[in-house]
């Protein structure tokens, strides 16, 4: 199969390639020397290179989330810039969930949710009061995405 697809034999030659090698790679594909001399480092981010070179990288909408989600783990995220989930209703919508015979009724807010005027940050937090053990938010209230090829 790679003798077919030049981009998988290049991804395959990674493997047999000297450490040497690889640094020299890195310079070509990045046009600056390696930043360190761990095999799997450089093996796993010269292959996403290649690939990325070849295929394109993430779309506009990705790279800004990929950006939120590192200032959120730096702790630089500011409250304007909150990531939305895009599984989330919009704002406003009522999500009623029945549980041992009680219907909760759960308000999507602008970043988090309200339930009985209490405000939680996620649908998991929300779930977990009312059911008192641990749920995907997304799969208790019945919002998780289908899989493909079901209607």
């Amino acid at each position: 199969m790679t003798e077919h697809n030049p981009i998988l034999a290049r991804l395959a030659a990674l493997k047999d390639m000297p450490v040497a090698a690889l640094k020299a790679e890195w310079q070509a594909l990045f046009d600056a020397p390696a930043p360190n001399n761990s095999r799997t480092f450089l093996e796993g981010r010269l292959a996403y290179r290649i690939q990325e070179l070849t295929y394109g990288g993430p779309d506009k909408q990705t790279r800004r989330l990929l950006d939120l989600l590192a200032d959120e783990v730096e702790g630089t995220l500011t409250r304007k810039a909150q990531i939305a989930d895009p599984r989330n209703p919009v704002a406003g919508t009522k999500l009623i969930r029945e549980w041992d015979g009680i219907a909760h009724t759960v308000t999507v807010l602008n970043g988090g949710f309200d339930w009985q005027g209490r405000r939680y940050k996620s649908l998991s937090a929300v779930a977990r009061a009312i059911t008192g053990t641990r749920w995907n938010g997304y799969r208790f209230f019945g919002l998780r995405e289908s899989k493909r090829g079901q209607a």
